[in-house]
């Protein structure tokens, strides 16, 4: 796709008043670093980091049937029960329980959602939500308010205390996976505890006006601005997935080591198909880290065990927190365990690893 036909956020001219650059990512024109992939992951672990995720989008959903509707096309549990300002992370599945996004929703009021998708899958996520509205939930209207509400991530050990001083609102009630909305440099805006690096942070989404400004007065103050490379460094470390990459239409959430984030007790869209699999499927998810340093693990490499070929590699990557490759695969024997010894084919060259608990990493507690 050329430069002329990427769509840009409202901070494309912040990304390049400080020198990012920038590459095409999910049909938007996106900084992949700034000063350097591993010096923005850093400043994430051991201070504070911001992110553009604006491309993600932000959808309002409401109305009689809203959370019948989410309940039914979201794993997690969307019932009656679901407290307000409460944020549920989770699969939207297809009705042979594929993988079509993972998405996150936060409850504003009684009836009232915000949904945010995966910036590749949010045309199809809209157009997911209208096939049921007009066959199965009525009594639903949807804003598509990604335009106009920007997204920063703000990230890092001091990311909730540099937020507190900036724009003078408590935080310190709120609690992870949980939303408010506030006043933000003049305008009402939400920002919630989550996050996609592994540390501590909030993700605010202030209208696109003040955006800039914000991001701007984070930087004066010290944050580093940080780009897709840097994210997808963190994410990998805290073994967090990508869509697209380690999850997609192919794969269902059980394969994928995310039962936790799904509601058994409730029937929604895949759900017998989901339930099926975790008796007969023999492809699950593993981490792995490399022995040094020399060759990284990439996407699609082969993965063996005593010289066959057992599954292959979904992301792969240097990691700066510990030093070392590492890794997320697939893999059809069910014998590969914690600590066993496997070999990564990297361009031909066959690389010692090891099976290692995911997450790779975990933040300090304070």
């Amino acid at each position: 796709m050329s430069e002329s036909n990427l769509t840009h956020t409202v901070l494309n001219s912040f990304h390049r008043k400080l020198g990012g650059k920038m590459v095409a990512f999910a049909g938007f024109d996106m900084p992949i670093q700034y000063e350097s992939i591993l010096a923005e992951s850093r400043a994430v672990r051991n201070s504070i980091g911001i992110f553009d995720v604006s491309h993600m989008g932000r959808f309002i959903i409401e109305g009689q049937d809203s959370r019948a509707l989410l309940n039914w096309i979201h794993t997690a549990s969307i019932g009656i029960d679901m407290p307000l300002f409460r944020a549920r992370y989770g699969l939207i599945c297809n009705e042979a329980g594929g993988i079509i996004d993972d998405a996150i929703v936060y409850k504003l009021a009684g009836s009232k959602f915000l949904l945010v998708a995966n910036a590749a899958n949010s045309k199809k996520i809209f157009d997911w939500l209208q096939i049921w509205i007009s066959s199965k939930y009525p009594h639903v209207q949807i804003s598509d308010k990604t335009k106009e509400l920007a997204m920063i991530a703000v990230q890092g050990p001091y990311a909730i205390e540099k937020v507190q001083q900036l724009l003078g609102v408590d935080l310190s009630s709120l609690k992870p996976f949980n939303i408010i909305e506030t006043n933000i440099l003049g305008s009402m805006g939400f920002i919630a505890r989550t996050g996609y690096t592994g540390e501590d942070g909030v993700e605010i989404m202030p209208l696109a006006s003040v955006a800039e400004l914000l991001c701007e007065t984070l930087v004066r103050d010290g944050a580093a601005p940080c780009g897709l490379g840097a994210r997808d460094v963190l994410r990998l470390e805290a073994g967090l997935l990508l869509h697209g990459q380690d999850i997609d239409e192919s794969t269902n959430p059980v394969e994928a080591g995310l039962k936790k984030f799904v509601d058994f007790t409730k029937d929604f869209c895949g759900s017998q198909n989901i339930q099926k699999p975790q008796i007969a499927s023999n492809k699950y998810l593993i981490g792995f880290k490399t022995e040094g340093r020399s060759l990284v693990p990439r996407s699609h490499a082969d993965i063996l065990q005593n010289g066959e070929i057992i599954g292959h590699v979904t992301s792969g990557g240097y990691s700066p927190s510990l030093d070392t490759n590492i890794g997320l695969g697939y893999v059809q024997n069910r014998s590969v365990v914690h600590q066993e010894q496997i070999e990564i084919d990297v361009r031909g060259r066959k690389i010692n690893a090891t099976v290692v608990e995911i997450p790779f990493y975990k933040r300090k507690k304070p």
